[in-house]
């Protein structure tokens, strides 16, 4: 088999870190694998390599986002994770709130705008939050506190169009889904917010699993991460991002976002809680290999 990491987006060390770990895993899982940097010979590569199936290590844009989905469904490759559609779908988090509201799921209000209406005035009453609409890993995040001097001023590497949405406070919780099945809850905890720094770095947060919530809280966090899986029409592995506002029960808990390739690196959130559940890290990656497909 290939794994296929690295690429071009902004989250290329992630990958390589992650598809690193997965080649190490899979290789004691007892897996022959062909470890490949995702460039514009892809597809060439992968012809000459001709695997038997692709495990997807990328993140971002182009590996996360239905691009590759699409190349290996036409090179007719079993692959790891979503299929095209709900790649895509879930990249834009716009459209997946879209969703969220079809399948009766909370989320916090948001909505798009240009990079230069942002900057010339608050879009949204602050506290609020510009991103991305289609980045993941907290890139290019910024946060706007409830008394700012002005509107942001965003980095020339901000693309023209961004999502504004209304702060949620409250504790940071995760929840996987593997193979329509919710594991368990983490509670994330930080210093200060859950940025690339703190998802990626060694010791950037601490982890609690299973998190210490009110069972109503606790249940709800793996209902809504099933129906947001099933909803989004997403497959093998998933990851749900909630905020819970304690003072506001169960009306403060809201879905972030659903992340149809979480990391799979030392510090990431999906392996540790598969190995809270009693999967190993190279039992979980052999499992998403032999989920594969090209026609789902």
């Amino acid at each position: 088999m290939a794994v296929i990491m690295g690429g071009p987006s902004s989250e290329r060390e992630v990958s390589l870190s992650s598809g690193q770990e997965c080649t190490a895993a899979l290789r004691d899982a007892g897996c022959e694998v062909i470890e490949v940097d995702a460039g514009l010979d892809l597809a060439q590569r992968l012809l000459e390599i001709k695997p038997d199936c692709v495990f997807n290590a990328l993140h971002g844009r182009w590996g996360e986002d239905g691009c590759v989905q699409g190349l290996l469904e036409w090179l007719r490759i079993p692959y790891t994770h979503s299929g095209v559609f709900a790649s895509a779908l879930t990249m834009d988090k716009q459209r997946t709130k879209q969703v969220y509201a079809e399948a009766g799921l909370p989320f916090v209000h948001s909505v798009i705008a240009t990079s230069e209406e942002v900057e010339a005035a608050h879009v949204l009453p602050p506290p609020y939050v510009v991103k991305p609409f289609n980045e993941g890993s907290s890139v290019g995040v910024y946060i706007v506190g409830e008394n700012p001097n002005g509107p942001p001023k965003l980095a020339r590497e901000m693309p023209a169009t961004v999502m504004v949405e209304t702060y949620a406070p409250g504790r940071e919780l995760t929840t996987t889904v593997l193979d329509g099945k919710a594991l368990t809850v983490t509670d994330i905890i930080t210093d200060g917010w859950y940025d690339y720094h703190a998802k990626y770095a060694s010791g950037g947060s601490r982890h609690v699993v299973p998190a210490e919530l009110p069972q109503e809280i606790f249940d709800a966090c793996l209902d809504y991460a099933e129906r947001a899986h099933v909803a989004l029409g997403c497959r093998g592995l998933t990851r749900t991002d909630f905020r819970w506002d304690e003072a506001r029960g169960l009306d403060g808990l809201i879905l972030l976002e659903t992340n149809t390739q979480p990391g799979m690196t030392p510090t990431s959130l999906a392996p540790e809680q598969a190995a809270h559940c009693g999967m190993s890290f190279p039992e979980l990656c052999r499992w998403m290999v032999e989920d594969a497909s090209c026609d789902r």
